[in-house]
């Protein structure tokens, strides 16, 4: 999947550095820098860029319907 977002990197994060339990899940087609990276031991997620600057207003929709699921995931196992 492409998401096209504004960028405006203070930092970012040298893949080479990721502990074990981080994948990445986007990267920029502009620079090769990570965009994306998802937890594989907790369920927590990262996402640097500003989807708002796409050309519709719902592209980065998946982003939060996967929040959403991690929350309900994690409500059923904590019970």
């Amino acid at each position: 999947m492409v998401m096209i977002t504004a960028q405006n990197h203070g930092f970012a994060v040298d893949e080479a550095t990721l502990p074990a339990n981080l994948r990445v899940t986007h990267k920029s087609l502009f620079d090769g820098t990570l965009q994306g990276i998802h937890r594989t031991d907790k369920p927590a997620f990262s996402f640097q860029g500003h989807p708002e600057a796409s050309p519709g207003p719902h592209d980065a929709a998946p982003l939060f319907d996967h929040f959403i699921e991690l929350i309900e995931q994690y409500r059923k196992t904590a019970k």
